[in-house]
């Protein structure tokens, strides 16, 4: 929970501490100096701590067969992983296909039965009108 001591200042009012003079030409220069030469030494200190940490693992045999083992396990597990999702998503789609197909083939049986019924309706009206014309 803030205190008062910690508030920002708000527009109009002062802070308590003065404001450090801007930095001069030269200490810019020197500021961006220091970063130019920081970021790529930064860059091979963490690279090289990288490989130390890939490299470790191999420097005795028994080590080595270890992390390798290790890898082909990891690697076993997440391509049966990978199998079971594609078969369980092989078998959704095909189970979505197989309903719709029925759910269409219902329709379709649906609308044909009615329009075949009213067909035999007007069959049966335009016989029944053709003989009492006779």
């Amino acid at each position: 929970m803030p205190t008062q001591s910690s508030k920002a200042t708000g527009p109009g009012k002062t802070a308590s501490q003065p404001q450090a003079p801007p930095p001069s030409r030269a200490e810019h220069a020197r500021s961006v100096a220091e970063s130019a030469v920081d970021l790529p030494v930064g860059a091979v200190l963490e690279v090289s701590e990288r490989v130390s940490e890939l490299v470790e693992p191999f420097t005795h045999r028994a080590a080595a067969e270890r992390q390798l083992k290790s890898y082909r396990t990891r690697i076993r597990r997440t391509a049966k992983r990978t199998e079971r999702r594609g078969a369980s998503a092989r078998r959704k789609a095909a189970t979505e296909a197989r309903q719709t197909r029925k759910r269409t083939e219902r329709r379709v049986r649906k609308a044909f039965e009615e329009q075949t019924s009213r067909a035999q309706q007007l069959v049966d009206q335009v016989g029944d009108r053709v003989a009492v014309l006779r």
